[in-house]
């Protein structure tokens, strides 16, 4: 099911994406993690592991220049069910005029509570990450999926996607890394991963 999008969405050019995303590395190579912003078939595979039908409103961490937020969106999700938080402030502009229906956060996804401290007021039925959890210490990591696992109605899936062969992070309480997906159409080839509390 397809919902109609703001006409920059329709109208943008895989370009002008690409030097939005090589500015972004170049300038914060730590936050933005990758060469080029992921590709239609790996956004498509990460929103595959999320339920539509399910109630409750889903977050994205990281979305860049908005691919994945794209496929979700094209999943079934509402945009009015969207909450997204960028850190970056470029590409939160340009995903507050490219998806106006959706709550879009500039703000840090290491800080959850601070940041969705006045946009989450019942748990999420997804969490997607598009954050670069493999350049992040292991602290981090744990923190951010602890953090996010909270954050989740019982059994809702958080889903990291990352460049390397073994998961970001194993495990987390009761949570372990699930291989959902390997998609080798994507600069580099990415694994999704999928975490759920029992």
């Amino acid at each position: 099911m397809r919902h109609p999008m703001n006409l920059a969405a329709q109208s943008r050019t895989p370009l002008s994406d690409q030097l939005r995303f090589l500015r972004g590395l170049v300038q914060s190579p730590r936050g933005v993690g990758a060469i080029a912003p992921s590709s239609p078939a790996l956004a498509r595979a990460i929103a595959a592991q999320i339920d539509p039908l399910r109630e409750g409103p889903v977050l994205e961490l990281g979305p860049g220049t908005g691919v994945v937020t794209e496929a979700i969106l094209a999943r079934g999700i509402l945009p009015e069910r969207l909450v997204a938080i960028e850190y970056d402030a470029d590409f939160a502009r340009l995903l507050t005029s490219r998806f106006p229906a959706a709550k879009i956060i500039r703000g840090d996804a290491f800080a959850l509570d601070d940041t969705l401290r006045h946009a989450a007021d019942r748990p999420f039925s997804a969490i997607v990450s598009g954050i670069p959890l493999l350049n992040q210490p292991m602290e981090r990591r744990a923190a951010l999926v602890a953090g996010a696992l909270q954050k989740l109605a019982p059994g809702a899936p958080f889903i990291q996607f990352s460049y390397g062969l073994h998961p970001p992070i194993d495990r987390v309480g009761q949570a372990f890394a699930q291989r959902a997906a390997f998609v080798w159409r994507n600069l580099p080839p990415a694994r999704v991963w999928v975490y759920r509390q029992p």
